[in-house]
Parts: C-alpha cells; sequence; structure tokens
C-alpha cells in the first residue's frame, strides 16, 4: 500500500459546483444530505439485521420484503451521495463518520422477536421521515428543486415501506395458534 496520499477535496468541505447554486446554500444542503446519508446507513444495516434474522411462519415473506426496502435505502444512499458530490460536497463514506453524524441510532446486537425488529424499524423509518420532510422543505426553500424533487421520490418509497410494516405489525393473521397455547 502507498504511503504517499494527495487529498483532493477534505471531509467536510463544499467547493464550488457545475450546478451553480450558491455555496452558501450548498454547504447547508451538503450537511442536510449527509445526515440524510449517514441515517439511511444506519438504517440499512438494521434492516439487514432483521433479514438475516427473521424467523417464523411468514419467514420467507418478511425476509423478501426487508431485502426490498433495505435494497432500496441503499439505492437512496447512493444517490444522496452522487448529489451532495455533485453539489461540492464530500458523502461520508468512513464507518465512523456515518455513526457519529447519524441522527438515528441502531438496535444492539441482540437479536428480537420479529414483531419488536419491525417495530424498531418502523420506529427508525419514522425519524427518517421526519428528517426527510425538513430537508425538503429546506432545499425548496434555497431553490434547489432538483434535490427537492429526489428526497419527495425517496420520501415517497419510504413512507410506502412504512405503511407496509405497520400492516405487518397488526394483531390480524392468518396463521393460527398452535394446540398448544
Amino acid at each position: 500500500m502507498s504511503t504517499q496520499k494527495t487529498v483532493q477535496q477534505e471531509a467536510g468541505t463544499v467547493e464550488e459546483n457545475a450546478l451553480r447554486l450558491d455555496t452558501e446554500k450548498a454547504e447547508q444542503i451538503v450537511a442536510a444530505l449527509n445526515t440524510d446519508l449517514a441515517d439511511a446507513y444506519v438504517l440499512y444495516h438494521q434492516l439487514h439485521k432483521h433479514h438475516w434474522n427473521v424467523e417464523g411462519a411468514e419467514f420467507l415473506e418478511v425476509h423478501v420484503f426487508l431485502q426490498e426496502v433495505y435494497e432500496d435505502v441503499e439505492a437512496a444512499a447512493d444517490e444522496l451521495a452522487e448529489r451532495l458530490q455533485a453539489l461540492g460536497g464530500v458523502p461520508h463514506a468512513s464507518m465512523t463518520a456515518l455513526v457519529e453524524n447519524a441522527t438515528v441510532e441502531a438496535e444492539d446486537e441482540d437479536v428480537y422477536d420479529i414483531r419488536t425488529s419491525l417495530a424498531n424499524d418502523l420506529e427508525m423509518m419514522g425519524d427518517v421521515i421526519e428528517s426527510y420532510r425538513e430537508h425538503i422543505e429546506l432545499t425548496s426553500g434555497l431553490g434547489d428543486y432538483a434535490t427537492e424533487e429526489m428526497l419527495r421520490e425517496q420520501l415517497e418509497t419510504l413512507e410506502a415501506h412504512a405503511h407496509h410494516i405497520e400492516h405487518y405489525l397488526e394483531d390480524d393473521t392468518l396463521v393460527l395458534e398452535s394446540a398448544t397455547n
């Protein structure tokens, strides 16, 4: 491994951008998007954990659903990182930076029943949804309509997933209780 380093842009800085968005405005948006990026990766890892550990009668359906959700979250994270880079910023990329800058907190390493796991996912999604709404308002107010539209689309997807989790958590089920209960 080479010991020589050439830094092209320091983390935490925002340079002029080809999108012609004023640097002061871009700094605010880059900070918001880096928060969204960090939150997305915390959510991604928690969803992936639950995908790995789901058990029970609805295993396959929930397993597949969680994979779809974490893949959507990962795609959103990639889009966030590319947009904030286009705005002249540096996307958070290290695990340390992502954890330190996330506004959501992942559950611990223990494995929980799927109902608890999904409730935790729904809670985190709710926090991310609220943050997205604030950042949509911010980007709109600063005249960055393309970022606003990107966040709106991601918000719609996340809200749809949260709604589906809400359905999984309802009391009604087709699964019969075992005769031993």
